[in-house]
């Protein structure tokens, strides 16, 4: 049976619009998809598995929507160059980019390898780079348009992920940059911060973090998981004209987590007693 998105958002809002999604094969990615084409959009995914590629792109035809996809790893400059030789040969231009593609694996801070923490960094900031100075130099920068980047719930810290959280933090930084300089184009370009969502991403998390991973759902202040629906319906409304006067701004969707979460136990250490320091002791 055919997949039908029941969006919130009004029949036919992105009409004749082609939207580039990277990490389009799976879990959000996948939802965002499905909405926008939903709504009258041709998406092009893009996501290193043709595999699933092809599985999401065909879940669209079926229920009447237009897609296409393009095998692309974004840290490599030259496979994001050909990403979009491909959609402006194609499509001839592009509307909107949402940068959702990333990865990253949970281990304490001091066990992250160099090649681990490249490879997090390089996926997540740097090829959301790439992807933004492609659209922006091979088309948007003469026809405007909007970007929307993906972060996670980072604000103070993220014991357990720290290449993804710095790298997180540095994609929100580079949006706010971006929002200024690239505003004289007639560019949008703001970001989502998921929280803990149920998504087929946390599939990829070993057994042994399912007990911090229910903890967390515990210390949400709603009480429960995001959906994929949820996190997409924010991404189309950054795309909508209703954001029009939006630029440089991050949504956080995370069930007031965000406010109040615990995601690392703290052992009793002893390790940090006051008179280390006594400059000035006077009873």
């Amino acid at each position: 049976m055919p997949i039908t998105y029941r969006s919130i958002f009004r029949p036919g809002l992105f009409d004749g619009q082609t939207i580039l999604i990277t990490g389009g094969g799976t879990g959000i990615g996948r939802a965002i998809a499905h909405e926008l084409a939903s709504l009258g959009a041709h998406v092009v995914l893009a996501a290193r598995t043709l595999e699933d590629l092809e599985r999401v792109a065909g879940e669209i035809g079926e229920a009447g929507g237009s897609a296409s996809c393009f095998v692309c790893n974004i840290r490599e400059e030259e496979q994001v160059a050909a990403l979009f030789d491909f959609v402006l040969a194609e499509r001839g231009g592009l509307h909107g980019l949402v940068n959702n593609a990333g990865g990253q694996f949970i281990s304490p801070a001091e066990m992250i390898s160099p090649k681990g923490w490249r490879a997090v960094v390089e996926t997540n900031l740097t090829g959301t780079f790439l992807m933004c100075r492609e659209a922006f130099n091979r088309h948007m920068n003469s026809h405007g348009g909007v970007i929307v980047n993906m972060l996670m719930e980072m604000w103070r810290g993220f014991p357990g992920m720290a290449h993804s959280a710095a790298a997180r933090a540095g994609i929100e930084n580079l949006t706010k940059t971006l929002a200024v300089e690239w505003a004289r184009a007639g560019v949008r370009i703001n970001a989502v911060a998921p929280g803990l969502i149920a998504s087929s991403g946390l599939e990829h998390y070993p057994e042994a973090a399912r007990p911090m991973i229910e903890q967390n759902v515990r210390d949400i202040p709603m009480k429960r998981m995001g959906t994929e629906a949820e996190v997409s319906a924010a991404v189309v409304f950054l795309l909508s004209p209703a954001a029009a006067f939006i630029s440089g701004e991050s949504i956080k969707i995370d069930g007031a987590a965000s406010l109040w979460r615990k995601t690392w136990e703290v052992p009793e250490h002893g390790r940090h007693a006051p008179d280390e320091y006594l400059g000035f002791g006077l009873d």
